[in-house]
C-alpha cells in the first residue's frame, strides 16, 4: 500500500539533495530497516542508477561474480527491421556496484534463482492482472513498483514526519557527488551515471562545505597547488 502523500510528491529535479557518506552508511547499516531496503538503497548508491533501471532488474540477467548488469538505456527504444517489424532488442548500457551490494544480494534472494530482484511481500490481489514478467514464479510476489520504491525510505528517514523523508533518487546524487568529490573526471562520471550531456552532470554535483573548504585550503600560503 502506497502512501496518498507519496503520490503528490514533485518529481526528483536539481534540488534533490546529496546526503553526506556517512550518513547513507549510517542508515543502511540500520538494523531496524529490511534487508530489502537495505539492498536496494546501497545498490541504488553504488550504481548510482535511475531508480527506475534498479526496480526493472531480473535475477537471471545479473553478473554476480562481475558485480554488474545490462540495463536499457535511458529513453531506448526497440530496434527495427527493414520493413517495420519490432525487435526485441534495446540498446544496453552497464551499471556497477561494489562489495556492499555483493554482500547484501545473496540474502535478499534466499535461493531465489529468477523472476524481479526486488519484490513486494505479498502477493497481488485477485482483481490485479499482471505480465508474467513482473511476478516471480516462485513466490509469486509482484515487481516492486516506483511509487511503492519511493514509500520504502521515507518509513525510516521520515524524522519529522510524513513528507521529510529522502527519495531514492537522492542515492544518485550523493554518489556522483562523492565521486567528483574525490577527484572522478567529467569523463567517468558521464560514464558511472551514463549521463549525455556534461550540463546534467552538474545538476547532481553537490559538493559539501567540508569539501570546498578542503579544496580552498589549497589556496593558502604554502598550499599544495603548484
Amino acid at each position: 500500500m502506497v502512501p496518498a502523500w507519496v503520490k503528490r510528491l514533485a518529481v526528483p529535479d536539481s534540488e534533490t539533495p546529496a546526503r553526506s557518506k556517512m550518513t547513507v552508511d549510517r542508515l543502511i547499516a540500520r538494523r531496524d530497516v529490511h534487508l530489502r531496503e537495505k539492498t536496494f538503497d546501497r545498490m541504488l548508491y553504488e550504481t548510482a542508477a535511475r531508480v527506475e533501471k534498479i526496480l526493472g532488474l531480473n535475477i537471471k540477467d545479473l553478473d554476480l561474480a562481475g558485480r554488474r548488469t545490462p540495463v536499457k538505456a535511458k529513453g531506448a527504444r526497440a530496434k527495427t527491421r527493414r520493413r517495420g517489424q519490432a525487435r526485441e532488442d534495446f540498446v544496453l548500457e552497464t551499471v556497477y556496484w561494489d562489495a556492499g551490494t555483493a554482500r547484501l544480494l545473496p540474502r535478499l534472494f534466499r535461493g531465489r534463482t529468477r523472476g524481479p530482484v526486488f519484490v513486494t511481500h505479498r502477493r497481488p490481489g485477485p482483481g490485479k492482472v499482471l505480465s508474467a514478467r513482473a511476478v516471480c514464479p516462485d513466490t509469486g510476489f509482484a515487481r516492486l513498483s516506483y511509487g511503492q520504491a519511493r514509500a520504502l525510505p521515507y518509513e525510516h528517514t521520515a524524522v519529522r514526519g510524513p513528507g521529510t523523508g529522502w527519495d531514492p533518487h537522492e542515492y544518485r546524487h550523493s554518489a556522483l557527488t562523492h565521486l567528483g568529490e574525490q577527484g572522478a573526471s567529467l569523463l567517468m562520471l558521464m560514464a558511472k551515471s551514463r549521463h549525455k550531456k556534461p550540463e546534467n552532470i552538474r545538476r547532481c554535483f553537490k559538493p559539501s562545505p567540508e569539501a570546498i573548504a578542503e579544496l580552498t585550503s589549497l589556496l593558502a600560503p604554502g598550499g599544495g597547488m603548484r
